[in-house]
């Protein structure tokens, strides 16, 4: 009887230790799993605030550097030739401008901006004054003068590239003005244009698939001013060259906006004012 006793004694004991024990896990189990929401939570709000902070220098460094860009437009600073010039802001940002002419014989026209289908844009062959006046007594001949558009992935059966309209106007010392029309189009939409060329032809830093035919646009034209470059059927970046260097086109204006660790960065082509020939765009043109 006594030996029955002390064994169910000794079950009691047991039975509360073991009970303990599980109360002692549970209580464990919870704590870590505490723990580990907690620290969930505090790294979830840890990255959110850094998200937020980061994000709000960068939208700082971006008003910085369009800050830039807005000063070198106005004209306040843009000089003739290259320059860099910074400036800081009440908001403690900071801006670097670089300002860099646009000339070679190889260009990118409008500082190799996608130039809108039939809308166009200039190729200045004469240079312009400090007043941004074109200097017509600048006239000269292109030789060897061709433009380039287009891209390898274009096809005329799948995604056609564009055609070209090409304007050259020139001047003579006598103030005659003459203008000569060109078109090209290297695929075969019933326009009657002149077959373009097709290659892989490096221009200022970009590939072209298209390109003029050799000895063929401005053959035999002196006293050019300019050459309006007028895509058809679709938008296109377009480059030109020629034997002769082209003078200043416009300015590239690279500005740089920093807040912190933050930088952001803004490139714009400031050209000069297209000329205003209507007739030019939108006269009556019918290619030979």
């Amino acid at each position: 009887m006594m030996y029955r006793k002390q064994n169910h004694q000794l079950v009691n004991v047991l039975r509360e230790q073991l009970q303990s024990g599980q109360i002692l896990l549970i209580v464990i189990l919870v704590i870590i799993i505490a723990l580990t929401i907690g620290l969930s939570l505090t790294s979830r709000s840890i990255t959110s605030l850094k998200s937020s902070t980061e994000e709000a220098e960068s939208q700082k460094a971006l008003a910085a550097a369009e800050a830039g860009i807005e000063r070198a437009i106005q004209g306040k600073v843009i000089p003739i030739g290259i320059a860099i010039l910074s400036g800081d802001l009440i908001n403690n940002s900071q801006y670097t401008v670089n300002v860099q002419q646009s000339d070679s014989s190889s260009i990118l026209i409008n500082g190799g901006n996608v130039i809108s289908k039939d809308e166009g844009a200039d190729i200045w062959v004469v240079g312009h004054d400090s007043n941004n006046n074109p200097v017509y007594s600048g006239a000269t001949a292109l030789p060897n003068a061709n433009v380039y558009w287009g891209s390898s992935s274009e096809n005329c059966v799948t995604n056609p590239p564009a055609a070209m309209e090409i304007i050259v106007v020139s001047r003579n010392s006598s103030t005659d003005i003459k203008s000569y029309r060109y078109a090209y189009d290297y695929c075969s939409r019933g326009n009657n244009f002149t077959q373009a060329e097709k290659g892989n032809y490096l221009v200022a830093g970009n590939t072209f698939a298209y390109k003029t035919p050799s000895n063929n646009l401005a053959f035999g034209i002196s006293n050019i001013v300019f050459m309006r470059v007028i895509p058809i059927y679709k938008n296109s970046v377009i480059g030109a060259s020629s034997n002769t260097a082209f003078p200043v086109q416009g300015y590239k204006i690279i500005s740089i906006g920093t807040s912190n660790q933050a930088n952001r960065t803004l490139t714009v082509f400031k050209g000069y004012p297209q000329t205003y020939l209507p007739y030019l765009s939108y006269g009556l043109f019918v290619a030979n």
